[in-house]
């Protein structure tokens, strides 16, 4: 999937059960995906977000 923060960047996110770390994609009724844990770019644009329901929710800066 593209970054949502514009930066242009193609995040991989390995959905497999054998991979570490590994995201759980669900998809409800209605197509919207949901992702679980949250995603973290730890270099570059450095974006932290939720993928719920289809909607991106970002994570606070503390």
């Amino acid at each position: 999937m593209k970054c949502p923060c514009g930066c242009g960047r193609i995040l991989e996110l390995l959905l497999i059960p054998e991979a570490h770390p590994r995201w759980k994609l669900t998809v409800d009724s209605g197509g919207r995906p949901t992702l679980h844990p949250s995603v973290w770019v730890k270099d570059g644009c450095r974006s932290h977000f939720w993928l719920r329901q289809g909607q991106i929710e970002w994570c606070r800066d503390d």
